[in-house]
């Protein structure tokens, strides 16, 4: 089984910017992993952005982040893949949210949500001709 690991752990009411804990990547097989965001609770008028940083010393984590997830606003799902085969200097990663809220109410953003990282099998660098032929 490959790893599975919470960048941000379920349940986790987040109310300012911040960011995650700090995980080690190396034991990975594959390095491709499928990023599940869940939003648990929210507030209307709020928005959430998370991304996905890398480290090589797990000390700098440098300017831009390896995945940005598409800004959501409501409860649910987002899915996407993180592919770290093409970043081998990648040793450590971990996830930052943002919050913002433009609402009358409440001024303080409130989520509840939860980044669940599982790694899946490599996906393939060839074209479907060159997969077609290998078979």
């Amino acid at each position: 089984m490959g790893m599975e690991m919470d960048l941000i752990p379920p349940g986790t009411r987040v109310t300012s910017n911040g960011d995650g804990s700090s995980h080690d990547v190396r034991a990975g097989s594959t390095r491709t992993f499928l990023c599940t965001l869940t939003i648990t609770d929210q507030q209307e008028q709020e928005s959430l952005d998370v991304s996905i940083w890398g480290s090589a010393d797990g000390e700098n984590w440098g300017t831009q982040p390896l995945l940005r997830l598409p800004q959501v606003f409501y409860r649910g799902e987002t899915r996407l893949v993180l592919d770290l085969t093409l970043v081998p200097e990648v040793k450590f990663i971990r996830a930052k949210w943002e919050v913002n809220r433009w609402g009358r109410v409440a001024p303080t953003p409130m989520f509840v949500i939860g980044l669940r990282l599982e790694e899946v099998p490599a996906f393939t660098r060839k074209s479907p001709a060159e997969a077609a032929a290998t078979r």
